[in-house]
């Protein structure tokens, strides 16, 4: 339930980006987790709106996604 408390507008915003892509990645079949690190991975350097559309859930397949680095938990 921390989502009920955002503290600002901005803040509400913020989060509400976050969880609409979490869902839409979702309702893709994808990966929540290895989507939102491929997205963070790869915003940097996105500089057109084409660029831009191919990080959506929509625009992009499990398989991609497979391309993320695994995490080292040591």
């Amino acid at each position: 339930r921390n989502w009920l408390f955002s503290g600002t507008p901005e803040g509400a915003q913020a989060s509400a980006t976050i969880y609409s892509l979490v869902e839409s990645a979702k309702a893709n079949q994808l990966d929540p987790y290895k989507y939102l690190r491929y997205l963070f991975e790869n915003l940097p350097f996105a500089n057109t709106l084409e660029e831009y559309k191919k990080l959506l859930p929509s625009s992009l397949t499990q398989e991609q996604l497979e391309s993320v680095s695994k995490v080292s938990l040591v």
